[in-house]
Parts: C-alpha cells; sequence; structure tokens
C-alpha cells in the first residue's frame, strides 16, 4: 500500500540583498529609522518596497539614512510657552548654554547696564521665572567660620586662602569676597576671566571706595565723607598687610597696587547680594556674586526677587507675582531699604524719590499724622506706607517716593480720634517749611547750578559726578517736601 506523502507548502523566496563590492559579515538594512529616544517593544514591520524598474546599483542600494538609537531625545519645547529665550551677543563668551534668559535683553541705559523687558508680560498669580544662573558660575563665600567656597576653585596651600584666614568674621566679609574675585581672574579658563571684560573699569566704577578726597568734599555731608576716607584706610592697610614684597609671585600677581585691590572691593559692595543656600540637609548663609543678575538695578518698588532653587543648585530671578511688565520696562530688584548715604557708602548711588530718606528737623511744630496721609492718599504702617493711585486723580502726578518720605520723616503727632486744627495745622506747616529752606541754603550751590554742571560737555570723573548727584538729590527731597506742605495747607480745611 502506497504512503502518503505530505509536501510543505512553498514560500515565497525573498528577494536576495545586491552583492556588495567587499564581503563581510551581513548587515541589517532598514527600510526607515526607528524613532530617537526610547526604542519601542514592538515596532511594525515595514512595507514591503514597491519594485524599482531598473535596476541600482550597489552604492545606491546601501544609501540608508544612519541609525538614530543612540541619539539623544529632542526637546520639543526648551523654553516656556509664554517667554522668549533672550540671546545678547555680549554673553556667547562659552558658558552661555550654562545659563538661561527668558524675554529680557542686557541694554546700556541711563544708570548703566540694566536688564529690560523684551515683550510685554501678563499678571499672573505665580513668580515667573526670566532668568536661571547655575552655581558653577558663581563666586559664594559663607558668612561664619569655617570659610567654605561654592565652587571650590582654591586649591589646597594657596597663600590667597591664608589671607582670606586673617580677616574678621564679624566684620570682613567684603575683604574676603574681594580676595575670591582676585583669584578667580587669575585662574586659567575661569568663568570671570572672561565676564571681567563686562565690569566697570576703575574710571567708570561710582563706588566711593574710588573717589579722591576733593570729589568726597563735593558730598557736603561731613559724616558721609569721613566715613568713606575710613573705609578707604582699611582697605589700603589690608593691602599693605598681605601684599608686601616678600610675598609669593602668585599672590602678588592679584594685586600689584592698592587701586587695583579698591577696584575688586568696590565691585564686591556694589554687585554682590547675601542669601541663604541650601546645600544638601545644610543652610549656608553666603556672600554672592551672581553674573547677570548684577546689572539688575534697584528699585524701591522693585518688580523682580531673587530666589534659590536648590534641587538643582540655581539662581532664579523672578517676575512678582500679580505684577505687569510692558516691552521695554525695567526689571530691578530692592537692594536694600536704607537712607541715601546708606546706598551711597555701600553701592554708590542716590535717589530723589527714596521713601526711605530722613531728615532731622529741630523745630518743636508738629502736624497731624492722619491728615497729612488722607491728603495723599498715603495708607499703611510706618514702614509699609504706600501710595494708592485708585484714589488719585488722573491729571496729577504729584506723589511719589519723595512725599512718601515726608510722610516719615516729618514730625507728626496722632490722638485717636482728635481732629486737626486747621489754623493750628497751617502754623506748623509754615514753621516746618523755613527749616527746610534753612537747610537748602546752607549749600554750597543751588539746584540749577547742580544741574548745570551736570548737563555740561566738559569730562568729568564718575565719583565727582556721583557726589554732585547726591547733594542735587538732597535739595530736591527738600524742595518736595516744602511743596507737599504746602498743598497739605491749602487742602487741610476739606
Amino acid at each position: 500500500m502506497a504512503t502518503l506523502v505530505v509536501t510543505p507548502p512553498l514560500l515565497p523566496c525573498p528577494r536576495p540583498f545586491p552583492a556588495s563590492r567587499s564581503a563581510g559579515p551581513a548587515h541589517r538594512l532598514l527600510a526607515r529609522p526607528p524613532r530617537a529616544g526610547r526604542p519601542r517593544l514592538r515596532d511594525p514591520s515595514p512595507a514591503p518596497a514597491p519594485p524599482t524598474p531598473v535596476e541600482q546599483s550597489a552604492d545606491e542600494a546601501h544609501d540608508y539614512p544612519p541609525l538614530r538609537l543612540l541619539d539623544p531625545p529632542q526637546e520639543e519645547d526648551p523654553y516656556p510657552d509664554e517667554m522668549e529665550a533672550a540671546d545678547p551677543d555680549f554673553y556667547r563668551i562659552g558658558y552661555a548654554r550654562m545659563m538661561r534668559a527668558y524675554g529680557i535683553e542686557f541694554l546700556e541705559g541711563p544708570d548703566g547696564m540694566g536688564v529690560y523687558a523684551s515683550r510685554d508680560v501678563e499678571p499672573l498669580r505665580r513668580a515667573r521665572v526670566i532668568m536661571e544662573i547655575p552655581l558653577e558660575l558663581m563666586l559664594t563665600i559663607t558668612k561664619k567660620h569655617p570659610w567654605m567656597f561654592f565652587p571650590d576653585i582654591i586649591p589646597l596651600g594657596h597663600p590667597i586662602f591664608d589671607v582670606i584666614e586673617s580677616t574678621n568674621p564679624e566684620t570682613d566679609w567684603d575683604l574676603r569676597l574681594a580676595c575670591l574675585l582676585l583669584y578667580a581672574f587669575d585662574v586659567q579658563g575661569n568663568f570671570w576671566q572672561l565676564y571681567s571684560d563686562f565690569l566697570p573699569s576703575g574710571d567708570e566704577c561710582t563706588s566711593l571706595l574710588l573717589a579722591p578726597k576733593e570729589d568726597l568734599m563735593e558730598l557736603e555731608d561731613q559724616d558721609l565723607s569721613s566715613e568713606m576716607l575710613k573705609l578707604q584706610k582699611r582697605a589700603v592697610d589690608f593691602w599693605q598687610k598681605h601684599w608686601h614684597k616678600a610675598i609669593p609671585l602668585k599672590l602678588k600677581r592679584l594685586a600689584p597696587d592698592h587701586e587695583r585691590f579698591l577696584w575688586a572691593l568696590s565691585i564686591v559692595q556694589s554687585r554682590s547680594f547675601n542669601m541663604k543656600l541650601r546645600m544638601g540637609a545644610f543652610m549656608q548663609d553666603a556672600n554672592i556674586l551672581a553674573p547677570y543678575a548684577d546689572m539688575l538695578n534697584h528699585s524701591p518698588d522693585a518688580n523682580c526677587f531673587l530666589h534659590w532653587r536648590f534641587k538643582d543648585r540655581m539662581l532664579e530671578v523672578m517676575i512678582k507675582a500679580g505684577h505687569a511688565v510692558k516691552k521695554g520696562d525695567e526689571m530691578t530688584i530692592n537692594y536694600m531699604s536704607g537712607i541715601n548715604s546708606m546706598l551711597m557708602q555701600r553701592y554708590g548711588f542716590s535717589s530723589p524719590t527714596n521713601p526711605w530718606e530722613l531728615i532731622n528737623f529741630s523745630s518743636p511744630a508738629k502736624i497731624h499724622l492722619d491728615s497729612f496721609l488722607s491728603v495723599f492718599n498715603i495708607a499703611g504702617l510706618h514702614d509699609e506706607l504706600c501710595h494708592n493711585a485708585a484714589l488719585t486723580s488722573g491729571e496729577s502726578n504729584f506723589v511719589d517716593g519723595g512725599v512718601v518720605a515726608a510722610a516719615r520723616t516729618l514730625p507728626t503727632w496722632s490722638d485717636g480720634d482728635l481732629p486737626a486744627i486747621p489754623s493750628v495745622e497751617r502754623k506748623s506747616a509754615q514753621a516746618l517749611q523755613e527749616e527746610l529752606r534753612k537747610m537748602s541754603e546752607s549749600f554750597s550751590t543751588t539746584i540749577q547750578q547742580d544741574e548745570q554742571i551736570l548737563d555740561t560737555d566738559e569730562p568729568i570723573r564718575k565719583t565727582r559726578e556721583i557726589a554732585i548727584k547726591y547733594r542735587l538729590h538732597r535739595k530736591l527731597l527738600l524742595r518736595k517736601i516744602i511743596d507737599s506742605l504746602e498743598i497739605y495747607q491749602d487742602r487741610i480745611l476739606f
């Protein structure tokens, strides 16, 4: 009996690949490359290629796109939707990839370099990031002993550490940070070697540490000028103590003369800030020099603030929640709440509308506090006074920081619900006006003469210019308080 033999069905034979020129191991050819990033577990089988009417050569057959399995995943949108990245030419100096800026630009303004908005920003209920600066670009040193540096750029055994160790832990924070800055300028390949090109030179710096004695006399403030002379002597004595002839060359070249050390100290005082940094499980109170963020100017009504993001050690500059910013507006932070003499001593500038400015009166005359505040629509406690612009008529913009300073510095009285007597209030206001006029006449120059000196085309030293501005701002504030007392007398009857 014959045995039935079942033959398997014939499968179509796949078309062989064209032979290559050189013999070698077989390569897997893909019809299309897979997506970059994490490969999928099951990819659909590639569609069969349509038959080609013309036979291809061996070179054309191997002309496939490269395999992209090992390529890094591409970010679809590295920046937030609501902001666009700023890309100024001057920070393309090698480390720009580590610093990010959103919706801002760095421009030369009336007060030097500043940060300005490049687009409108609508107010939000949360703060918004406009700048990110990593720890690697900053210079930081802790305020308490033992000194810790982030990043730690000083090698073990370098003599600059002995200089830092010799400082007073309570008062010499600026001397320590100045030494660290000078050392960063000397480290080959350090970021601050490149960023120093954007720092003001000795002729451009407005710090009074660099002012000669004749420029300090232009202040016409004996207390401030004597204090600056003491600070200059302190810095020069520190330099002479540690930069003598017998020191090693690697230390001497950091500050070959005392002018170089005074310049570094002025940069530290005018551009550094203090912040608590979280490093792992520890909180470090540190003095910080942060590039790009040091271009933010001061305003008592600032629209930005600084924030430390500890998870990746990043300093953030953020717009305050609820603040609307228009294109071209300057982005500012609040350095400190102090009088103009404190701002001049530390940062080298003053303002005629500083709401914290104080004037010492000797007259026993006093005005009613609540009546004065209500006339100018000022509300709040003594340390939190602010002007309610919504209650002010649109044709008047008289009220500014100078009027708020007047509310803080004028001698006032308040006795519960006891109202003010208009006739008594007018006499008190006139007595205070007379004392303010005598203060204005005590200056050697008038407001018009100071403005003429500043508007002249003749070259003038920066330190002399800022000293003249300081006394001019003082006189402008006195005139503002006199005018506010005049308005107060007119409206006290109502």
